[in-house]
């Protein structure tokens, strides 16, 4: 029993020891093993042995009190009474520290495997974050972009409007000179009428001229 014991807690020290020091991919291994010890009826078993270990540490506790009290009561200890004395301390002992690490051992790999899971959503929040800073720059790259072929348009509307403006003033200016041609060209009609009437005037007075020399001279 004993023997069984200390093979236990060596095997429970390393375990331990694997869970809290990182060797090679052993801390793994170890993880993996106690993953698969807790999946099917692997936590039954281990309740079962914990409750029959704690069964047997209660039996040695009181077993202990019994050969301590029948010493008190005898004045002194057989030494039949001291070997079992020692032999249930050690195996209380034992057995004590065994639960004591297999509880250990239970809690660094219940904190374990939460570590690992932040450490997951931690990689896939820092994964999206790079990824919603490559989509930022992005971003800023095509509103650089936008704004700089704002600006260009804004300068082919400002060329655009000046031209414009000079089309405009050259419009009003041809406007201008439509307008002094059109009266110009009223002015000449005028002036053309006015000379039709007076050469009109000019025949008939020619005309009666040559009636008053025709009549003188018959």
């Amino acid at each position: 029993m004993i023997q069984l014991l200390f093979l236990v807690l060596i095997a429970e020290g390393i375990v331990a020891l694997l869970l809290m020091v990182k060797i090679g991919p052993l801390r793994e291994l170890v993880m993996k093993g106690l993953d698969q010890v807790k999946m099917g009826k692997g936590p039954a078993t281990v309740k079962t042995i914990a409750g029959t270990m704690s069964v047997i540490l209660l039996s040695s506790v009181t077993s202990i009190l019994k050969i301590q009290n029948k010493g008190a009561k005898l004045g002194t200890m057989t030494p039949m009474d001291q070997v079992l004395w020692r032999t249930h301390l050690l195996e209380t002992s034992l057995m004590g520290f065994s639960l004591f690490l297999g509880f250990l051992i239970d809690r660094m790999h219940h904190y374990l495997q939460k570590l690992n899971r932040l450490r997951g959503t931690a990689g896939a929040s820092k994964e999206e974050f790079e990824k919603l800073q490559k989509e930022r720059s992005q971003l800023q790259e095509k509103e650089e972009q936008a704004s700089k072929e704002i600006k260009l348009l804004q300068k082919q509307i400002s060329i655009l409007t000046e031209d414009l403006q000079k089309l405009n003033l050259e419009a009003k200016e041809k406007d201008k000179k439509i307008e002094t041609a059109e009266a110009h060209v009223i002015s000449l009609q005028k002036q053309a009428a006015d000379l039709l009437l007076e050469y009109d005037r000019l025949l008939e007075d020619n005309q009666n001229l040559q009636t008053q020399a025709l009549g003188f001279r018959g």
